[in-house]
Parts: C-alpha cells; sequence; structure tokens
C-alpha cells in the first residue's frame, strides 16, 4: 500500500518535470529557428547591398569571431563586459526587489517614494553615466553605480506591482496560524513574487547589457563598448558585428541555460 501512495506522490511530479523539459527544448529549437531565419534574411541583405564593408556576409562575420578568438581579445573583453554586467545585475536586482517590495506594502513610502522614482525612470542613461564618471571618476565603481542607477527603477515598478498584487487572504490565514514572519516570506511572500521577479531580471538583462556598452564605449579601456567604439573609429563593420554577434550570443546561453530553467522552476507551483 505505501508503495502504491508513493508512486502515485511521484507520477505526477516526473510528469511536470518532463513537461519542463519538454517545454524547454521546445522554446530553444523555435528560438534556433528564428535566429536561422534572422542569418537567412542577413545574407539576403548583404548580397543585395554587395558592399562588404558596409554590410558584411555573416559567414565574414563568424570568421571574425574565430579572429579574434585565437588573438585572445575576444574572449577577454567578453570577461570583462560580462563581469560588469553581473556586478550591475546583482545591484540593481537587490536594491530594486527591497525598494519595490517595500513601497508596495507601506502606502505612505510608496507616496513619498514616486516622484522620485518617476524622475529616474525619465533620467536619459546617458546624462547618468556622465555624472558618475564625473563624480566618481573612470572606475570600475562608477560604470557599476550608473548602470545599477539606470535599471533599479525598472525593478522597483516590477516589484511594486508584485508586492501590491500579493493575496491578502494568504497573508491573513498564515498570520492565523502564526507560522512566523520568516515562513510567511519564503512560503507565502516570495512564490507570488516569483513571476515578478523572473520578469524584472529577465528585461533587467537585456537592458544592462546595452548600458554597460555604453559607459565602456565612454569611459572605459576594455570591454566589449570599448572594442566597438575602437573598430567603429576605423570603419571596421565585420569587427564590430563580431563583437556585438560574439556577447548576443552569451547572453542567449545565459538566458537558455539560466533563466528560463529558473523562471519555469520557481513558477511550478501555479501548474
Amino acid at each position: 500500500m505505501a508503495i502504491g501512495i508513493d508512486a502515485d506522490v511521484n507520477e505526477p511530479e516526473s510528469g511536470s518535470a518532463s513537461a519542463d523539459r519538454s517545454a524547454l527544448w521546445q522554446a530553444v529549437f523555435w528560438t534556433a529557428v528564428s535566429i536561422a531565419l534572422l542569418m537567412l534574411l542577413w545574407q539576403i541583405a548583404a548580397v543585395i547591398a554587395d558592399d562588404p564593408r558596409r554590410l558584411p556576409t555573416p559567414l565574414q562575420v563568424i570568421a571574425r569571431i574565430i579572429e579574434e578568438t585565437a588573438k585572445g581579445d575576444l574572449p577577454y573583453h567578453l570577461g570583462v563586459t560580462l563581469a560588469r554586467v553581473i556586478a550591475s545585475f546583482a545591484v540593481a536586482m537587490v536594491i530594486g526587489t527591497a525598494l519595490g517590495f517595500a513601497m508596495g506594502r507601506l502606502p505612505l513610502l510608496d507616496q513619498i517614494g514616486h516622484a522620485w522614482l518617476v524622475f529616474f525612470l525619465n533620467m536619459p542613461a546617458l546624462v547618468i553615466i556622465v555624472l558618475c564618471y564625473i563624480w566618481i571618476g573612470l572606475v570600475e565603481t562608477a560604470v557599476v553605480v550608473a548602470v545599477a542607477l539606470n535599471k533599479i527603477p525598472n525593478v522597483v515598478v516590477t516589484v511594486r506591482e508584485g508586492s501590491r498584487a500579493l493575496d491578502q487572504s494568504l497573508l491573513e490565514m498564515a498570520a492565523s496560524f502564526r507560522i512566523g514572519k520568516r515562513k510567511t516570506f519564503t512560503k507565502v511572500i516570495l512564490p507570488q513574487l516569483y513571476p515578478y521577479l523572473a520578469a524584472a531580471a529577465r528585461s533587467g538583462l537585456a537592458l544592462i547589457w546595452k548600458i554597460v556598452l555604453v559607459t565602456e564605449l565612454l569611459g572605459r579601456s576594455s570591454g566589449v563598448g570599448f572594442k566597438i567604439f575602437e573598430y567603429f573609429a576605423n570603419f571596421d563593420v565585420d569587427k564590430i558585428l563580431a563583437y556585438a554577434l560574439a556577447f548576443t550570443i552569451v547572453i542567449l546561453m545565459i538566458e537558455w541555460t539560466l533563466m528560463m530553467p529558473l523562471e519555469r522552476h520557481v513558477t511550478r507551483w501555479r501548474r
């Protein structure tokens, strides 16, 4: 009898895991098809343009990626940029999540902070970057602060909406059973916030690496943005596209191997 009960309990979990893997592979497959279609359109446009200096073919760009990788330049600058992205992303998510949750649960704090939030949401990223370089200096700290300041407001808005949408009846039930603040947060609040956190993280990753490239272009001597500016000065379009494509591939790999599985894992309770 016990064996039968265990089998019944484990069967849905196994089926759910199988469905998750199937959905993940399906998403990867269609993403690969989409990329292949993009490459085909790129190839057609390059043939029509018939000017390799202005619009090289995908094969020419891939050849540059291999060349820069063999020299060691591409892995180094990719690594530097990725480190800056990770640091800025972590700071923005931690601070933005804390502020967003607090503003969603405390109406007075929301009223006080709303004007600040609107101000920073509409402040151009370029202005924040330039000011951070002037006030802090041309150092790594300025990069992380500038990028985080540009992303924190977006995280705050998303998490604030999630905090406002918390099911009050579940919170009241947790209070009536006296399960404690820690368990209430981890077992009741966090599961409801996961979709909002996942949305903030996914959009944040896409935004942050673009802003990091701007900071590197303006004031750093390393990174993908620095190399793109260097090749722009020499009108090396193939190398500009090589660095941009290489880093886009890295971001796609993070999306496939980390963001998508993590999002499916934390929202499994909905299914």
